[in-house]
């Protein structure tokens, strides 16, 4: 098959998806859930899954179904069939008999959609197929990821407020607080707004005087003691205020700020749809982060590694560094990969990272010959050459980190999909034969892929 015709077929498909999915919208008419950013959709989106799906029936997206072809795919409740046009037809056939039937209550009253932008215009397609009443928009951060596809950040940010500008006025518009670009995005709805946020000693951690609506205080980490390993993190902790009202969270095996942020979001979200606080706290205790977002797993030699490998923007891998500071672990080793999609910011951002990281971690392992950058900058502030290694791929990484590891270490891993970071999480894991329950991209088209 030629470049063309794979185009020609993806095009029909896409169209052929998008009419089904119109028709199911017409029809059916279910709360649509609306979420985007540059970090923080997919935790943010099983958050909200987690706290309506026992008052309501909710389908959210499967996997990282967030564009041109898996928004419509979640919208019609049908998997995706890669090259296999009989299993494409079939599907199709039963979306036509289910659209033709009388019977409406078997939908989903509520559909949780994550809306992707790579490209300019891909939000105003996303929108022709389904227009948001709730909208939620997590973070942007001051490099966001995909800029390289855009003029400029603030491109990419307009197009990502056009989810918020299609919110109709009875809708709700719910924004990170903490983020200037999205809480700016307040002015562009007609829509009610909700925010949510971080409050830190009397003012916002953003800097402004009003707080958040629904505010995260009291943020701490559960920590539990063993004997020969010392402090081992279990969760995190802390308490979310709206109205008067302050109820507290507890998240198992999640870790990091944005974990927490994920949590408010869903808060805002169940708050809007008629859940209390209290319902809420109660709900999200059955949450789970995704595979490769801030998931802490066992190591080889009593080692903890936080798997980050679902993906990298300057915005993710800061927090994802802060999160590395705050656990405990005898040492910190830091694998890296390359940040991919940031254009002309590439040098900037991964300097940054390697800044960031020099003063805590004990050793580098950075991939790929965007990450150098951090190696180079982390040995200009004063890290010693023998902390740091660099490496072509992230299975080479794994195996030379191998041997190093001792027990009580903690490994963040990181970087953009396509440097396979959870490669390297696979070479050093305590149970690399669970590989495909606990690690992103374990599917059979991505194993075939590097």
């Amino acid at each position: 098959m030629t470049l063309r015709d794979a185009i020609m077929k993806k095009s029909i498909l896409q169209k052929i998806l998008a009419v089904l999915a119109r028709a199911a919208i017409r029809k059916y008419r279910p709360t649509i859930i609306g979420i985007t950013g540059s970090v923080g959709k997919t935790s943010t989106r099983e958050a909200i899954f987690s706290v309506l799906k026992k008052k309501y029936r909710v389908r959210t997206s499967e996997k990282n179904y967030n564009n041109e072809i898996g928004l419509p795919l979640t919208i019609l409740g049908i998997s995706h069939y890669g090259k296999n046009i009989f299993k494409w037809l079939s599907a199709f056939v039963r979306v036509i008999l289910r659209l033709s039937a009388s019977v409406r209550n078997q939908y989903p009253q509520i559909l949780v959609l994550e809306y992707g932008v790579d490209h300019p215009g891909d939000m105003d397609y996303l929108l022709s197929i389904a227009k948001p009443n709730i909208a939620v928009v997590t973070a942007v951060g001051d490099i966001p990821v995909h800029v390289e596809f855009f003029k400029d950040p603030e491109e990419i940010i307009k197009e990502k407020a056009k989810l918020v500008q299609a919110v109709p006025a009875d809708g709700q518009a719910i924004l990170n607080h903490d983020d200037y670009a999205v809480y700016d995005m307040k002015d562009k709805t007609k829509s009610k707004v909700l925010t949510f946020g971080f409050a830190a000693f009397g003012e916002s951690r953003s800097g402004r005087e009003e707080h958040a609506e629904i505010k995260i205080i009291n943020y701490q980490l559960s920590i539990s003691k063993d004997a020969e390993l010392g402090d081992i993190p279990e969760g995190i902790s802390f308490k979310i205020e709206h109205k008067g009202h302050l109820v507290p969270f507890h998240l198992h095996d999640a870790f990091g700020e944005p974990q927490a942020i994920a949590a408010a979001a869903a808060a805002a979200v169940g708050i809007t749809l008629g859940l209390n606080l209290v319902e809420i706290s109660e709900a999200i205790k059955n949450y789970a982060p995704p595979p490769g977002r801030l998931r802490l797993l066992k190591g080889i030699k009593n080692s903890f590694i936080l798997d980050d490998t679902y993906n990298a923007a300057p915005e993710a891998m800061r927090a994802a560094l802060d999160t590395l500071k705050a656990l405990p672990g005898r040492r910190k080793i830091a694998v890296l990969g390359d940040m991919l999609e940031i254009g002309r910011f590439s040098e900037q951002a991964h300097r940054a990272v390697g800044d960031q990281a020099a003063g805590f971690v004990d050793l580098f392992f950075c991939v790929g010959p965007r990450a150098k950058f951090i190696a180079d900058e982390a040995l200009t502030r004063g890290v010693k050459h023998n902390q740091v290694f660099k490496f072509d791929d992230s299975e080479s990484a794994g195996r030379a980190l191998d041997p190093i590891i001792q027990p009580g270490d903690l490994i963040l891993v990181k970087g953009s999909q396509f440097m396979r970071m959870e490669k390297a999480v696979k070479e050093i894991m305590a149970h690399p034969e669970r590989a495909e329950g606990l690690l992103v991209r374990q599917e059979g088209h991505w194993k075939n892929i590097g």
